[in-house]
């Protein structure tokens, strides 16, 4: 390759005829792949021929269009959750699991026996002789720390004389509510994932809850009851033999509060979402600008990363979301489009606060401002002094392993703002909120 691109004979000639050799070469590239970026995505059975090549007349693909989103209503909803082989191979086999990046998802579209009696172990009737067994541990994070989520077993084969003590016929949806108790983690880790997993079974889903979790069911009890139309099953209770036309064990998770309309199922948005919310929970505001008097909301803390001088930064109007680096920011999920969400960096916490709660804001609809605290606004210069590495160099710190940075930066750390430093950053969110309009308005 580097031969030839250097070759000044075949630029010459690139030259010449090069835009009409690439062009007629891509032409022919995408026409002959077309049918395998239609297969990979939607399975070649499911979306005729005439549709995608009515809608592919588009030089991108728009998985939050209209149209897009209508052709994936008309695919069979066990099928949107696995992709290319995977999808092949769950229409040949009727059993297939996607373990892309985060997520390990096992889909079964053809019946199959749940048994409920010890441990929840999935049973699959096929011709095969040998026996093929699958461990699921049901959690959307699987690079998290699943040692406290119970495996589910997944076993494959014609060994399944089990009688069926009760007939269901809508699939049964598997996960595990195991780290429950902090904001960030029910719904990044659960209610989204949840939200991506099932929304498009249209509630026709009956969900079992393996580590059943009666508080966090009873917490978030209205959404629940708007993805799937039947009581949650626990295992624990429910100790008996389930028939089911096929199954998913596992939620899908595309990242940190996000979701991608590209990724599996397809379609999803974090618009979707926020308006899943707005519904459920019946939200007055859908944008800023509705409200006559805006207010600032400051997520308090109790334990570390206090605000010192709380009550000389509460500002009372404007719509917006301050607050230090935590779980309470998650709230950002249930503000009006164009408001504006300000996060207070602690020391050594500024990768994790772009991560987690800065990053998705733009996909919100909502503005970002980072108030990054100098070293004398931290609580942590009182206990180790100025030139401590602790303050001058976190990346020693965090070289010692995650639990050692977060005894320190998550743990310890208090912050105490610079009340005239932070005033520009409130000032800069009232302009922003003032300058909000509805699109279409502007």
């Amino acid at each position: 390759m580097h031969s030839i691109m250097s070759s000044s004979s075949w630029n010459s000639r690139m030259q010449k005829s090069g835009s009409s050799l690439i062009s007629g070469t891509a032409a022919v590239i995408f026409l002959l792949t077309l049918p395998l970026i239609f297969s990979d995505l939607f399975g070649s059975s499911v979306i005729p021929f005439h549709k995608w090549k009515e809608y592919l007349s588009t030089p991108k693909i728009n998985f939050c269009s209209r149209q897009i989103k209508k052709m994936l209503q008309e695919q069979e909803p066990l099928s949107r959750l696995v992709r290319g082989g995977d999808l092949m191979k769950l229409e040949a086999t009727g059993f297939a699991c996607d373990t892309a990046e985060h997520s390990f998802v096992c889909v079964a579209n053809r019946p199959v026996i749940i048994d409920t009696t010890t441990n929840i172990t999935v049973y699959i009737p096929t011709n095969q002789t040998v026996q093929e067994e699958t461990s699921v541990r049901p959690y959307a994070r699987q690079e998290d720390n699943l040692q406290y989520v119970t495996p589910v077993k997944i076993l494959q084969g014609n060994n399944t004389s089990r009688d069926c003590q009760y007939n269901h016929q809508i699939p049964a949806v598997i996960f595990s509510s195991a780290f429950t108790g902090n904001l960030f983690h029910e719904f990044d880790d659960l209610i989204i994932p949840l939200f991506i997993t099932i929304r498009h079974f249209k509630s026709r889903v009956l969900l079992i809850m393996e580590d059943h979790n009666p508080w966090f069911l009873s917490k978030y009890s209205k959404i629940i009851s708007r993805l799937s139309g039947y009581q949650v099953m626990n295992p624990a209770v429910n100790r008996s033999i389930h028939c089911f036309p096929g199954s998913v064990v596992g939620l899908k998770y595309h990242n940190n509060l996000v979701l991608n309309c590209s990724d599996i199922p397809g379609g999803h948005s974090m618009s979707d979402f926020r308006q899943f919310l707005a519904e459920t929970y019946n939200l007055k505001f859908w944008h800023v600008s509705q409200i006559r008097n805006p207010t600032l909301i400051l997520v308090s803390r109790e334990k570390t990363r206090r605000f010192l001088n709380e009550d000389e930064i509460v500002v009372n109007s404007c719509s917006v979301l301050v607050g230090a680096h935590g779980a309470g920011l998650t709230n950002e999920l249930f503000l009006p489009t164009g408001a504006v969400m300000v996060q207070v960096e602690p020391l050594g916490l500024e990768w994790a606060s772009a991560t987690y709660f800065g990053g998705p804001t733009e996909a919100m609809g909502l503005h970002y401002l980072r108030y990054k605290i100098m070293a004398e606004e931290s609580s942590l210069v009182e206990f180790y002094g100025r030139n401590h590495p602790v303050i001058v160099d976190p990346a020693s710190v965090f070289a010692q392993g995650y639990r050692a940075a977060r005894a320190v930066y998550v743990d310890q750390q208090d912050v105490r703002v610079d009340v005239e430093k932070f005033r520009e950053t409130i000032v800069l969110a009232l302009q922003l909120v003032g300058n909000s309009c509805p699109a279409g308005d502007e």
